[in-house]
């Protein structure tokens, strides 16, 4: 039979004795195929990938595959809920509610893996979301190339949502990311004598602030982006002239055109600098797979269309948020929806605090296997 709330909620609770930091999920994978192993497997078809786990459902119809993705690592946070089943691997903490979404993932599996569905379905439980790419990993490994999906979705828990509420909307709901790790070499030198030397901390500090006109004068003021430089380091002491400066940051914005428009001013900004300065300039801007989160129009519109009409089930309308999330990537290359699950927690993602509420599963699971069973309708 399909997991009941209990078996869900057991279940919940043993992956977040267990989290690890992405492409180390060994014990999480581990317990995620025992779990699947259980199941009818009728219809059922697995393969793994390094720590990620694919489960084919075949359909009565093979000419159509919905696809369906749960993130399955951790974060390197310590936990301090003070809960029963809190964390066994000190300094690691499913802080960003990946417990949550795996367990949902497993309850909607459970239900086809007992009830075959009209077109295929591809769950897929994918490694190292937060650290390393692990979407564009997968997609760009091939390994989903057999069971590729025609259009998938994903969630996310959100804990400013009341528990079990569907959150979505149309365009973005995640902003694309993007690292920003620059580098300005000159020259050390005596603090009396700055002829001698190149001031990595006067290149350092012109960059920080000419960075700050690029929102305000390089992007349209109705759209978003955010730069924010976290990490300043230069120098040793104070009579010392510093001969090199490390500046860190991040890229937030809405659309992908966008993100890369904020590149190319970060660069250009950068190289002017290092040119001026007449110093070296190393500069990385790391984007990896962590592409803006674009729903894409007619699944979107499908989707909240259902949640919106489904008795039992209560959808709010969202806003977009600045954080990040690799599902984008998947976006650029499947069309699909990306929405909100709500967990009711006072305490923010990944917060050492965070403890999302566990009635949020059942509904998540309900709201979901509903969905496919409606959308299958749509198609065939």
């Amino acid at each position: 039979m399909s997991l009941s709330e209990p078996e869900l909620i057991s279940l919940r609770r043993e992956l977040h004795q267990i989290p690890e930091i992405g492409m180390e999920e060994y014990e999480t994978q581990a317990l995620l195929l025992q779990t699947i192993k259980k199941m009818p497997q009728t219809w059922l078809e697995i393969k793994t990938w390094k720590t990620a786990i694919l489960v084919h459902v075949i359909g009565q119809n093979h000419n159509y595959t919905i696809g369906y993705r749960t993130d399955i690592d951790a974060l390197p946070v310590t936990e301090a809920t003070g809960l029963p089943y809190t964390s066994k691997h000190p300094g690691k903490m499913h802080a960003c509610g990946h417990d949550i979404h795996m367990t949902v993932a497993i309850g909607v599996l459970s239900y086809f893996a007992e009830h075959q569905p009209t077109t295929n379905l591809t769950f897929i439980f994918q490694p190292a979301e937060e650290n390393a790419s692990g979407g564009k990993q997968l997609y760009d490994a091939g390994i989903l190339d057999q069971w590729m999906p025609d259009e998938i979705y994903g969630l996310h828990d959100n804990p400013q949502l009341p528990a079990g509420v569907i959150g979505c909307s149309q365009g973005t709901l995640f902003a694309g990311t993007c690292e920003i790790h620059a580098h300005f070499i000159g020259k050390s030198g005596h603090a009396a004598f700055p002829q001698d030397a190149n001031d990595m901390v006067v290149a350092g500090a012109t960059f920080v602030t000419q960075i700050q006109t690029i929102v305000s004068r390089n992007i349209d003021p109705i759209q978003s982006g955010v730069v924010t430089l976290g990490h300043f380091s230069a120098g040793t002491i104070g009579n010392v002239i510093a001969g090199s400066a490390q500046i860190d940051g991040t890229i937030r914005a809405l659309t992908q055109k966008n993100n890369l428009k904020i590149q190319q001013r970060v660069r250009k900004i950068a190289e002017a600098i290092a040119a001026g300065f007449e110093c070296q300039l190393e500069l990385d801007l790391h984007q990896g797979g962590y592409y803006p989160v674009e729903n894409n129009p007619e699944t979107t519109s499908a989707f909240i269309k259902y949640m919106k009409n489904t008795p039992g089930i209560t959808f709010q309308e969202t806003n977009p948020a600045m954080t990040g999330e690799d599902f984008g990537y998947l976006l650029a290359k499947i069309p699909g929806t990306m929405f909100w699950l709500g967990v009711d927690s006072p305490y923010s993602l990944h917060s050492e605090h965070m403890a999302p509420k566990e009635e949020a599963i059942q509904k998540g699971v309900a709201a979901i296997t509903g969905f496919i069973l409606q959308r299958q309708t749509e198609i065939n």
